[in-house]
């Protein structure tokens, strides 16, 4: 089965289960939150913030080939630009975060109970790893973020690849690890991570998608966290099956 169709089956399990009375209720929350939180945050520091992007730019404009372009014309423009391109990251993986601290331990509850109720609990992951798993997740993907932004100027039109690619970075690298804390051992979570990792990308990417669709992305962090624990559960119980030691059918 290829990890375009695997993607397809994970997608189809998580829209099943999103419209469970129980999920509707938290669908909200972690976006919501987050939009709450940055939106604090910025009406309390846009001005320093942005009077600091403006003096940088200015800095940078004042020697070479841009001190003849003159950018004090256009560093109020440039310096909220950059800061709303730093916020809006800052608030969808605030939202993920969420989704994965919070939400994720009633997610994975919820679809195997559903789907996978005799799949054995062997709680290869802890907490400590999974809040260690979320700061190298969000670390790496704020650090790419920021390295990459001179690319969009490069880039034109072409540069949305690079927030969707990032985003299913985040997304694989931050839910998969959750999914599987409680229910595999340490050994199939790395082999799961390992063997399925394209498909895993390739999910990261369908999902990273709804990020940037207005309204849609309110539910993104919810519905991307079932999506990984119906396609990391329906793995792990494939591979108990292979062992002749099955806890659960696959979806």
């Amino acid at each position: 089965m290829s990890a375009y169709r695997h993607a397809l089956l994970a997608l189809r399990d998580a829209l099943r289960n999103m419209l469970h009375p129980a999920i509707l209720v938290v669908m909200l929350l972690p976006a919501v939150a987050a939009l709450l939180l940055w939106a604090g945050i910025s009406w309390w520091f846009w001005d320093s913030w942005t009077s600091g992007i403006e003096s940088l730019l200015l800095g940078i404009g004042s020697d070479g080939w841009m001190a003849r372009l003159d950018v004090s014309r256009f560093t109020g423009f440039a310096a909220g630009l950059i800061l709303l391109l730093l916020i809006a990251p800052a608030t969808m993986a605030t939202a993920m975060l969420i989704s994965a601290v919070f939400a994720m331990p009633m997610l994975v509850a919820h679809v195997s109970r559903r789907d996978f109720p005799g799949l054995e609990r062997r709680s290869g992951g802890t907490f400590i790893g999974g809040i260690f798993n979320a700061v190298v997740a969000i670390f790496a993907f704020g650090l790419l973020w920021i390295a990459t932004l001179p690319l969009w100027l490069l880039l034109g039109p072409l540069a949305v690849v690079i927030p969707w690619a990032l985003s299913a970075y985040l997304n694989q690298r931050l839910f998969r690890y959750d999914a599987l804390a409680e229910h595999a051992d340490a050994q199939e979570m790395q082999r799961v991570f390992s063997e399925r990792f394209s498909d895993l990308f390739v999910l990261g990417l369908a999902t990273g998608l709804l990020y940037f669709i207005p309204l849609i992305n309110l539910v993104a962090p919810v519905f991307s966290a079932l999506a990984f624990t119906c396609l990391c559960l329906s793995e792990l119980a494939r591979i108990r099956e292979g062992q002749g030691n099955a806890g659960g059918s696959v979806a």
